[in-house]
């Protein structure tokens, strides 16, 4: 009982700090991107993961933790493709209206129910994929307007849903197969996702924007906004590799849609952001699914305590911690990116 206790805890704590430093690196990068004009969003994560490395590798020197041996051709692939990812969800942003991008965002988990049901066995209840359901209905609602279609986009975004769905679940089995934390999994990988959007970040911005970040012009408030984006996106990277690492990657995609409710939500009543009633009936929807996700996923888990041990529990779990109950790595930055592009035709971010 206590073990279970002291896992529910730490689920907790990962979801908290995913929303709370979410939230807050969504503000701070509103203000540089939509504020200040520095729209370089792929190549500003590529200084978040570099910061991210180098903050953990103090805190390693320091003994917070310890690093644990992993074989490098794994790291290496799995850092890669992560770093992919985020430069296929950018440019699939870049080359689609904005309401086929959200329809992207919204594939994502029910391909990653389709490959962890092929791939990795996990059964998820028909009540569990009926919650999911009705989840992405309230999201789709209130986040999606228009659906353009054009076949480099659509080839972007088939490429963005695969990646980042490959990448998450393999964040969760690394972590669980191979027996190490988050903190170790984001240290030895975050140099291989910093390498490869170093070198194609500049590259996708200058494409989204017309503009090359080496000719912007730095000013000490920017680069004071700079500086406070990447200390928040230390806290962002890490309780990502937490919150899937602790759950699964579907909880994690569910976490993610909270997430945009909360922005549309404080957009309205802080930024005052325009707010229609379509967007009052998705969230409610959305909300009611999430209900419906933490409740299926609380019965769930305690008929498997019924009748394995907690170590056990965690091995088989397939349809995630409960979100509720327990209230990407560029998903701030696409956020941000959305509401630019909304005010924009000719740039993105």
């Amino acid at each position: 009982m206590g073990e279970a206790w002291s896992f529910q805890l730490g689920v907790v704590g990962a979801l908290f700090l995913s929303v709370a430093s979410s939230v807050s690196i969504v503000i701070c990068n509103k203000a540089l991107m939509s504020n200040l004009g520095f729209r370089f969003a792929t190549t500003l994560t590529s200084w978040h993961l570099t910061i991210t490395f180098f903050t953990l590798h103090l805190a390693k020197r320091l003994n917070f933790f310890e690093s644990k041996s992993v074989d490098m051709k794994t790291v290496m692939l799995f850092g890669i493709l992560n770093g992919v990812s985020i430069g296929l969800l950018n440019l699939s942003l870049g080359f689609n209206s904005i309401g086929f991008y959200q329809m992207t965002k919204l594939a994502i988990i029910p391909f990653t129910v389709l490959l962890e049901t092929i791939f990795l066995n996990k059964q998820f209840s028909q009540k569990i994929k009926l919650s999911l359901s009705v989840l992405l209905l309230g999201v789709g609602i209130a986040s999606v307007t228009d659906l353009q279609l054009n076949f480099l986009g659509s080839i972007l975004s088939v490429l963005a849903i695969i990646t980042t769905c490959v990448g998450q679940i393999l964040t969760n089995t690394i972590q669980k197969r191979l027996s190490v934390s988050s903190t170790q999994l984001l240290y030895q990988s975050a140099p291989f996702q910093a390498a490869v959007l170093f070198v194609s970040g500049p590259l996708v911005d200058q494409c989204l924007t017309h503009q090359n970040v080496f000719a912007f012009k730095y000013s000490p408030i920017i680069l004071g906004f700079i500086i406070l984006s990447c200390l928040i996106a230390v806290s962002v990277n890490f309780s990502t590799f937490l919150v899937i690492g602790k759950t699964s990657p579907v909880t994690y995609q569910v976490l993610g849609h909270l997430k945009t409710c909360l922005v549309l939500a404080f957009g309205y009543t802080l930024l005052h952001d325009p707010f229609t009633h379509r967007n009052i009936i998705g969230i409610t929807i959305a909300v009611f699914g999430m209900g419906m996700y933490s409740y299926f996923c609380t019965n769930d888990n305690k008929k498997r305590h019924l009748t394995d041990p907690p170590s056990q529990m965690r091995e088989k779990e397939g349809t995630g911690t409960p979100l509720l109950l327990s209230s990407k790595i560029a998903d701030h930055e696409e956020r941000v990116m959305l509401e630019s592009k909304k005010s924009s035709k000719d740039s993105v971010v």
